[in-house]
């Protein structure tokens, strides 16, 4: 980035707040002119721009970090809004009946972020967070919103490395095309420590008009998961959805 001066005022501050990160969530100005590869004057400029306005704090420390303003504004999305709004009830009844870890995401372009969660007290733990992102073709929800994805994306993703993340990630594109095509067959997805080694998650999508919109899982802990007993549990919170948000359920 550096040595860009054809750069816009909105690209700069776009990359002074994508310089923050779940494992760097606070970072002092040096940190951010070496991330941005913007002038140490130009981050300081900017910076005291965005804190005047509330997309970053300053810590006692000096360092910056993401601001509540932002967290206001990005809640307005309405791809999260509303279908928060429609699923928590539905997400609250599924962790009363299981009292599992319970997870929402949606796909953006070729990645899915999750737009809510509610952690069981004594469940597997999990390494998602709200507001982050992960890759489609490991998790149970991101496998849903694969194989109901654009064919388009679908090959993006297949053609693309597949990070392993435990020794049974599924890394080969034709076994994981093979897989997709199980979950269109079945309407669910287990993914099976794909993701930690001891943590197994079943997941189910949720349909709008337009199509696939969100997927729905239980995260269970390995050791005592049943998918077949999970799967109706979550097929069936995923039919109430549809039906709320006025797609088909079939």
């Amino acid at each position: 980035m550096r040595g860009q001066p054809g750069r816009s005022v909105t690209s700069r501050v776009l990359a002074l707040l994508d310089a923050f990160t779940p494992a760097s969530p606070a970072l002092t100005l040096s940190e951010l002119a070496r991330r941005t590869g913007l002038p140490l004057s130009t981050v300081h400029r900017r910076a005291a721009e965005l804190l005047a306005w509330g997309a970053l704090e300053r810590g006692v420390d000096g360092r910056y970090r993401i601001g509540l303003r932002l967290w206001e504004v990005g809640s307005l999305a309405p791809r999260g809004l509303g279908l928060r709004e429609v699923a928590l009830p539905v997400m609250e009844d599924l962790y009363e009946v299981t009292h599992e870890n319970v997870q929402l995401a949606v796909r953006q372009d070729d990645e899915l972020v999750f737009i809510e969660r509610i952690a069981g007290r004594h469940a597997v733990p999990v390494l998602t967070r709200v507001g982050g992102r992960f890759a489609l073709h490991a998790t149970g929800v991101g496998l849903v919103l694969l194989a109901y994805a654009p064919v388009g994306v679908q090959e993006r993703v297949l053609a693309a490395p597949l990070e392993r993340y435990t020794e049974l990630t599924v890394t080969d594109p034709g076994r994981l095309r093979r897989c997709l095509a199980e979950v269109r067959r079945v309407g669910y997805a287990v993914s099976d420590r794909q993701v930690t080694m001891d943590a197994l998650s079943v997941a189910a999508p949720i349909r709008a008009p337009e199509g696939v919109v969100a997927a729905l899982s239980l995260v269970v802990a390995h050791d005592r998961a049943d998918p077949v007993a999970l799967a109706p549990l979550v097929q069936a919170a995923g039919r109430v959805l549809s039906r709320a948000l006025g797609g088909a359920h079939g």
